[in-house]
């Protein structure tokens, strides 16, 4: 992914698609993720999570082969959708697989499989930098990248977790925590995963973490797209120093994503996801009151805005994910669901920021963010206490060592 992000400049250069056509491009992408999310999450319940990521992992490179050899702007749409499939099914995969890990670990882990995904996307970018400093071709990079990624995937993947250890029950056994889509509250399984006895988790509580997780998506989406403009168009700032905006965001989230999981051990996760609104909505709000201020005021309480922002957002998806996991039972559907509404929220967010924005104006537009921020800890904290009151729920992570065969 951060191969193909940061080689999207050239890609653009030589198809010539301009922002309309790019933009489409990259919506494409979301639509086919977005599309194979479900699908995906029927897989994980069936197959595993482990089984899946073999197969997502090195199909998803191979699938960056079609959008890096696109002969035109048509053909690359088509591929594009086809790329983003490959990643849809590889994020519920290799999602599903670290919330089964953190179950059986025993105590939080999540964030930091968060931070390293960040710190991925920051080597590929770094590698483009150096690859195309030393006058090679990017398109060329991604060919080579979709050949060697898959080869990559094997020595992660043959140290994933054996079938026994995440197979929900048996094949001949009943389904086990299941998202209960028509509302008539289906039987637990007792062999089921996470304890016996488990609860179906109701469309009102996916919806409740999904809204939590919309929110989310769409607020870290903001301050993606929007930081280092803000600093530029608003606040005035040097073209050298704006994208600084960005950066301080991006890094305070990395950092806090592979430090946020000894943080959620402590304070646990309803505090946690409370604690991750309260200070992304303070983040906004100094962003927001920045441009009342003078020189050089106005940047320091901005940047610190964007830090506060980072820092309450880093958590969110890891939190959401794990309360999942810790209800018990088959995670794939619930996760699936609740991935696709945080995507829908980046899908969204672009387009209804940038309107607002043109209507009215950017501060105005990060208005929304500020209020979705809050709405994080508004649907997250009661929807994260429900899902670990379920009957059959397993301890939260934090509230116990990890065992003595996964530490030794």
């Amino acid at each position: 992914m951060g191969l193909w992000a940061a080689g999207l400049p050239s890609l653009n250069d030589r198809l010539d698609l301009g922002p309309a056509l790019l933009g489409r491009v990259l919506l494409l992408i979301s639509a086919g993720a977005l599309a194979s999310m479900l699908l995906a999450g029927r897989l994980v319940d069936r197959w595993g999570s482990r089984r899946l990521c073999w197969i997502a992992g090195p199909l998803s490179g191979v699938a960056l082969l079609g959008p890096a050899l696109a002969p035109s702007a048509w053909v690359l749409m088509v591929l594009a959708v086809v790329f983003g499939m490959g990643l849809g099914v590889m994020e519920i995969a290799m999602n599903a697989h670290s919330v089964e890990v953190e179950r059986c670990y025993g105590r939080p882990v999540i964030s930091a499989f968060h931070g390293t995904w960040s710190l991925g996307g920051a080597a590929g970018g770094g590698i483009t930098s150096l690859v195309l400093q030393a006058g090679l071709d990017a398109q060329g990079l991604l060919v080579v990248a979709a050949i060697v990624v898959p080869f990559l995937y094997l020595p992660a993947a043959r140290l994933l977790l054996p079938d026994a250890c995440t197979s929900p029950a048996p094949q001949n056994a009943a389904e086990g925590v299941d998202v209960d889509v028509d509302g008539g509250g289906g039987k637990p399984a007792e062999g089921a995963a996470g304890g016996s006895g488990g609860g179906s988790l109701k469309w009102g509580l996916i919806a409740l973490l999904g809204v939590a997780a919309f929110a989310g998506h769409l607020s870290e989406g903001a301050a993606i797209d929007w930081a280092a403009l803000h600093a530029r168009m608003v606040l005035e700032t040097d073209p050298a120093l704006a994208p600084l905006a960005y950066t301080i965001f991006s890094i305070a989230m990395t950092t806090v994503r592979l430090l946020g999981d000894p943080i959620r051990a402590r304070l646990g996760s309803v505090l946690t996801i409370r604690l991750a609104g309260v200070l992304a909505t303070a983040g906004y709000v100094l962003v927001l009151v920045s441009p009342l201020l003078g020189d050089p005021l106005r940047v320091v309480c901005a940047w610190t805005g964007w830090a506060l922002a980072g820092v309450g957002l880093a958590t969110v998806v890891p939190v959401l994910f794990s309360a999942v996991g810790a209800a018990g039972g088959r995670v794939g559907r619930a996760l699936a669901m609740v991935t696709a509404f945080g995507y829908t929220g980046l899908l969204l967010g672009p387009a209804v920021l940038g309107f607002v924005a043109e209507a009215a104006s950017l501060p105005v537009a990060l208005f929304i963010p500020a209020v979705l921020a809050a709405v994080v800890t508004v649907a997250g904290s009661p929807a994260i206490r429900a899902l670990l009151a379920l009957p059959g729920a397993t301890p939260s992570p934090e509230a116990s060592p990890a065992p003595a065969s996964v530490r030794d």
